[in-house]
């Protein structure tokens, strides 16, 4: 108990000591701005930051690739701290507006912004992108490892880190596909395994303070859309005669609710769209609220060193106390947040699947 209550704490001390290195080091002439460093942590980037020691700071740089007017530019992001900051005619826009953070032209022989054109195709492996390759490494390396022993041992008793994820494989089978799939759960429980693991997995590597954690990817709205996007297709391309009957033209609504005004097919079809929608908004909402949250809890900090040290020395230790509580809110909520959305799939596939045919002899 005691080892667990002093891993927590150099955990998050470690976490303290890495939101503080994000702020970029002490700017003397400007005042600590919260807002600017909360954005900063969450949102993607070019290179994976280490840590800063001094004026230094330690990164991982990370491929550029770009493509614009039938050009393909690779290189790496550390060209763009050399020299005036461009490299072939490109930058990353710094000024905070809408493409803070993104990859722009600029004027030939200036560093100024080319507003005239459009920005380049950024194919670019970012932060997010790299993160989700350390998830999926992570998930392929664990359940290679897990198939292997049940390939030897067949239907045993697990050991090792197969005990340990054994009673969520059959959780996710026996409370979340059996329920909602019935009959049909075979077919989609690779699915729905993939998709909790890869979210749960995701969400707990960027609770890490330290590399290769700290990846924003479930908090990224591009991430929570692709994944919406599988939920959709799957859903769509399952449908069988009934889920789409029950759209266009379901049995025993008024008439007057279809013709000459189809306002019951209209419904159903914006819920089809609805529902995928809000499977990507929830995802990244409450990830990215988590990290908001320990960030602001943080910042305090900072925002009352400016007024007096001792101020920031009274104000640390509820700061420290509130994020360590967010913190560990945030690993149940790694949980929870890869149990709705795999539940609600496994939900929008049985409705895509389920027989209707007594509904319809019924009518």
């Amino acid at each position: 108990m005691k080892k667990g209550l002093l891993f927590l704490i150099l955990f998050l001390s470690g976490l303290l000591v890495y939101s503080g290195n994000n702020t970029g080091g002490s700017h003397e002439e400007e005042p600590f701005n919260a807002g600017h460093m909360i954005v900063d942590h969450i949102v993607d980037s070019h290179e994976w930051h280490i840590a800063t020691i001094g004026e230094k700071h330690i990164t991982i740089p990370l491929p550029i690739i770009l493509y614009d007017q039938g050009k393909f530019y690779l290189f790496s992001s550390t060209r763009f701290h050399e020299g005036d900051g461009t490299y072939q005619g490109f930058k990353v826009e710094s000024e905070r507006n809408g493409n803070r953070g993104k990859i722009v032209k600029v004027i030939p022989g200036t560093t100024e912004t080319d507003h005239s054109v459009g920005k380049p195709l950024d194919l670019s492996i970012t932060k997010n992108v790299a993160g989700i390759f350390v998830s999926f490494a992570v998930v392929l390396l664990i359940f290679s490892s897990i198939a292997r022993s049940y390939r030897k041992q067949g239907v045993g008793v697990p050991k090792g880190i197969q005990s340990l994820l054994e009673p969520l494989i059959l959780f996710i089978r026996d409370d979340i596909a059996k329920p909602s799939l019935g009959k049909n759960y075979e077919k989609f429980m690779p699915f729905l395994l993939t998709l909790f693991f890869f979210i749960f997995f995701t969400n707990l590597i960027g609770l890490v303070p330290f590399f290769p954690g700290g990846a924003n990817v479930t908090g990224n709205i591009g991430v929570t859309l692709v994944l919406a996007l599988f939920t959709f297709f799957m859903t769509a391309l399952s449908g069988n005669k009934g889920y789409w009957q029950h759209i266009f033209n379901a049995p025993g609504v008024p008439w007057w609710l279809k013709i000459p005004i189809p306002l019951f097919p209209v419904i159903e079809i914006v819920g089809v769209f609805v529902k995928p929608f809000v499977l990507m908004i929830r995802l990244f909402a409450n990830i990215t609220a988590g990290h908001i949250i320990v960030m602001g809890f943080i910042s305090l900090i900072f925002i009352f060193a400016q007024l007096g040290a001792g101020l920031a020395y009274g104000i640390s230790v509820l700061s420290v106390l509130f994020a360590i509580f967010i913190s560990l809110l945030e690993l149940l909520v790694a949980f929870i947040q890869a149990y709705v959305f795999t539940l609600l799939s496994a939900l929008y596939f049985g409705m895509a699947t389920e027989e209707h045919e007594h509904v319809e002899e019924e009518h």
